[in-house]
Protein backbone atom coordinates (compact mmCIF):
# COMPACT_ATOMS: atom_id res chain seq x y z
CA UNK A 1 0.00 0.00 0.00
CA UNK A 2 1.11 3.51 -0.89
CA UNK A 3 1.59 6.60 1.74
CA UNK A 4 -1.87 9.30 0.90
CA UNK A 5 -0.57 12.97 0.17
CA UNK A 6 -1.54 15.40 3.11
CA UNK A 7 -3.92 16.90 1.23
CA UNK A 8 -4.53 19.43 4.40
CA UNK A 9 -0.75 20.28 3.77
CA UNK A 10 -1.32 20.42 -0.08
CA UNK A 11 -3.64 23.10 0.00
CA UNK A 12 -1.34 25.48 1.95
CA UNK A 13 1.56 25.17 -0.50
CA UNK A 14 1.82 26.64 -4.20
CA UNK A 15 4.50 25.76 -7.02
CA UNK A 16 6.01 27.91 -9.73
CA UNK A 17 6.54 27.43 -13.30
CA UNK A 18 10.37 26.62 -12.37
CA UNK A 19 9.18 24.37 -9.61
CA UNK A 20 9.81 26.18 -6.28
CA UNK A 21 7.52 25.66 -3.47
CA UNK A 22 5.76 29.13 -2.06
CA UNK A 23 3.85 29.41 1.31
CA UNK A 24 3.04 31.86 3.52
CA UNK A 25 4.81 32.41 6.42
CA UNK A 26 3.64 30.77 9.52
CA UNK A 27 1.59 32.40 12.70
CA UNK A 28 0.77 35.84 11.02
CA UNK A 29 -2.56 36.04 11.19
CA UNK A 30 -3.21 37.83 14.38
CA UNK A 31 -1.53 40.49 16.84
CA UNK A 32 -0.73 42.84 14.11
CA UNK A 33 -2.92 45.78 15.30
CA UNK A 34 0.44 47.74 17.04
CA UNK A 35 2.87 46.75 14.17
CA UNK A 36 4.22 49.22 11.41
CA UNK A 37 2.48 48.69 7.90
CA UNK A 38 6.20 47.86 7.07
CA UNK A 39 6.02 44.73 9.35
CA UNK A 40 2.66 43.83 9.07
CA UNK A 41 3.19 44.01 4.94
CA UNK A 42 6.05 41.95 5.24
CA UNK A 43 4.58 39.62 7.26
CA UNK A 44 2.17 38.68 4.50
CA UNK A 45 4.60 38.28 2.16
CA UNK A 46 5.25 34.62 1.12
CA UNK A 47 8.54 32.63 1.08
CA UNK A 48 10.05 29.56 -0.44
CA UNK A 49 10.19 26.42 1.43
CA UNK A 50 13.21 23.98 0.95
CA UNK A 51 12.01 20.35 0.92
CA UNK A 52 13.90 17.42 0.48
CA UNK A 53 12.70 15.00 -2.25
CA UNK A 54 11.85 12.58 -0.45
CA UNK A 55 9.65 15.08 1.45
CA UNK A 56 8.57 16.61 -1.41
CA UNK A 57 7.35 12.81 -3.25
CA UNK A 58 5.19 12.24 0.12
CA UNK A 59 3.38 15.48 0.82
CA UNK A 60 2.60 16.74 -3.00
CA UNK A 61 3.13 13.25 -5.12
CA UNK A 62 -0.47 13.42 -6.58
CA UNK A 63 -0.79 17.40 -6.84
CA UNK A 64 1.87 18.65 -8.59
Amino acid sequence: MSIKTNKSYTKRLRVTKNGKIIARKRGQNHFNAKESSKVSNSKHRSQAIKMKNKDRGRFLSNSF
